[in-house]
């Protein structure tokens, strides 16, 4: 999932797994962030009974119906793996998941944390009209697992932060993306692209 974050001067998104997303949404709205997420593949795809059987949804398919989809395939497997509760959260958010590649927003950052979204991103802005307006994509990558959520949303909350408090982002990022990277332990992808 991709979330778009709005502050002033600054508007992105960042693309963030389930495990993540709430991590994220809780600690940005505590700093005064709001929060709406993205997806970017061609279908909604949540874990199902087996690893090689997803339950796949259409993009705008309202959460309510998911919700009540997976609680009459299985109310007990869906309860225990938490994909009830996440999309109890997510329907109070909003009421459908939506798609990168489908809006005409235009963000002057992209935060994502797993290289192929990444590429996604990219794919799908250099397949847009190019114009005169800068977006930095920037990948952070972070495994998709329950304490890697957590400190996966203290990483992006700093780093935005970071990014919120800078006078001239566009010339301050290759050295805060260098400084963070050493500071974190982690590779980080940026690319400049225009809208």
């Amino acid at each position: 999932h991709v979330c778009r974050l709005h502050y002033p001067y600054i508007y992105f998104f960042i693309h963030v797994f389930h495990s993540l997303k709430f991590s994220l949404y809780y600690f940005f709205s505590k700093k005064g962030y709001r929060v709406q997420s993205f997806g970017t593949g061609d279908k909604v795809k949540l874990p199902g009974a087996a690893p090689d059987r997803p339950n796949v949804y259409e993009f705008g398919t309202p959460y309510d119906d998911i919700y009540q989809d997976l609680l009459q395939k299985d109310r007990e497997l869906y309860t225990r793996n938490g994909l009830l509760h996440m999309l109890d959260r997510n329907r109070r958010i909003k009421p459908h998941p939506e798609r990168f590649q489908s809006t005409s927003e235009q963000f002057n950052l992209i935060l994502t944390c797993e290289e192929r979204v990444y590429d996604q991103v990219i794919e799908s802005l250099e397949g847009r009209d190019s114009q005169t307006t800068p977006v930095h994509i920037v990948n952070i990558e972070i495994q998709d697992n329950h304490e890697e959520a957590t400190i996966g949303a203290f990483l992006m909350c700093d780093l935005v932060a970071m990014m919120a408090n800078s006078d001239d982002l566009d010339n301050d990022i290759d050295e805060m993306l260098q400084d963070f990277e050493a500071k974190c332990q982690r590779p980080i992808l940026h690319c400049l692209l225009f809208y």
